[in-house]
């Protein structure tokens, strides 16, 4: 069974304000970004940012592998203690969201896990450009660093390597400099 990372984050500036979401699935040994997510969604809270974001990462997975196990890490305590069943949902605006996000994987493939915000970058980085671009009045992008990076893992994934192929190496993690737009 395929395992990933799902990580996730939310944002809004202002609250309710302008606001986007940024996910990321990893490879879980090797850390290499197997998919990329963001979307601006215009004014909401941060917590229905971070909860979008958070479908957006478990969909992603799902399309890669249905049956995979993911282990979800976010810097919302909020909504990882909701999604683990400790903390009720009582904000009628996240239990939808809530509930779509559990529907999505069946119980017991996902797990959550709460992480400081500086370990959540990569996400955090996708939720700034998304409401970046929205407020320039367009949509989120894949930035030619990620176009590259998504090239390079689908050639090792086919064996291909080749010249330029990095083999997993600096940026592909998706924790460096290397990938910043």
């Amino acid at each position: 069974m395929a395992k990933f990372v799902v990580e996730a984050d939310g944002g809004s500036r202002g609250n309710p304000g302008p606001a986007g979401y940024g996910a990321v699935v990893l490879d879980p040994v090797t850390g290499e970004t197997l998919a990329e997510a963001a979307e601006y969604i215009g004014v909401a809270t941060n917590n229905v940012a971070e909860y979008k974001g958070l479908i957006a990462g478990l969909k992603a997975a799902k399309a890669l592998d249905a049956d995979a196990s993911v282990r979800v890490r976010m810097d919302s305590k909020l909504v990882v203690e909701q999604m683990s069943g400790r903390w009720k949902i009582k904000h009628p605006d996240m239990k939808p969201l809530a509930a779509e996000a559990g529907r999505i994987f069946p119980a017991g493939q996902v797990t959550y896990e709460w992480i400081p915000r500086e370990r959540n970058k990569h996400a955090d980085r996708l939720a700034n450009e998304a409401m970046d671009a929205g407020k320039k009045g367009k949509q989120w992008e894949p930035s030619a660093s990620t176009a590259d990076l998504d090239a390079r893992a689908a050639r090792n994934a086919s064996g291909g390597g080749g010249a330029g192929s990095g083999g997993g190496g600096a940026g592909a993690s998706g924790r460096g400099p290397a990938r910043t737009a």
